[in-house]
């Protein structure tokens, strides 16, 4: 089993996200915290092979518990889950060894391929021994498939703006205007349109048209299903 501790600082919401992964086969919650102080204390407690880190904590935020981790010697992997939009956070997440950051709010249906294929990965990784570059290649594709990972970008656009516009549209229920997806994801709405209008074209967004009591079409955004 994978052993999970869930971080955040709203105890229904931490509850929310332990029931989550408790429906993924292979993983269990040892410990729920809500705070950094007491995820460090957990991880001090028991060994711990999943952190879910959320990054707005009483007494801290994520990436600081990640680097206090990383001094202890403790080479747990995090996937960050926070509502923490901004590129700059996004960014120093990844540069300090964050395997995913998922965007809230999100459904189960957002976080369960997450841990999936952060299970696959584990399970590749178990193996040991040399690895050719196929396995390699495996190694490093295994958290982000690529059917649902942001098509390769013209110049001048950012992986880390179509992912954030990735996540809103798999946590979302139901299609969404550009309007809400650019709140979502703390963009302007010609940002977001910009890259909605790409990854239609890469087949990665499905667009409908919605009729309003003017007659007017709205535009509406879901993220295509693989396969």
């Amino acid at each position: 089993m994978i052993r999970v501790l869930v971080v955040d600082d709203d105890v229904r919401v931490a509850k929310v996200n332990a029931a989550y992964v408790g429906k993924v086969p292979g993983f269990t919650v040892v410990a729920l915290a809500h705070s950094a102080a007491e995820a460090l204390a957990r991880l001090a407690e028991q060994p711990v092979d999943l952190i879910l880190l959320d990054h707005y904590l009483p007494d801290g935020d994520g990436l600081a518990v990640v680097r206090e981790l990383r001094r202890r010697g403790h080479h747990t992997d995090v996937i960050m889950v926070t509502a923490a939009r901004d590129v700059a956070t996004v960014q120093a997440a990844q540069r300090h060894g964050a395997l995913q950051y998922l965007v809230k709010p999100f459904s189960f249906a957002g976080l369960r391929p997450k841990l999936e294929a952060y299970a696959e990965l584990r399970r590749t990784l178990d193996v040991g021994g040399e690895a050719e570059q196929a396995e390699v290649d495996r190694i490093f594709g295994a958290l982000s498939a690529r059917s649902a990972a942001p098509p390769d970008l013209p110049k001048g656009h950012s992986p880390t703006t179509a992912e954030l516009v990735r996540q809103v549209l798999l946590t979302a229920e139901e299609p969404l205007s550009a309007q809400a997806i650019a709140e979502r994801a703390g963009m302007s709405r010609q940002t977001a349109q910009r890259y909605l209008k790409l990854l239609e074209r890469a087949g990665r967004v499905v667009l409908s048209l919605r009729y309003g009591e003017t007659g007017r079409p709205e535009h509406r955004y879901a993220w295509a299903s693989p396969g």
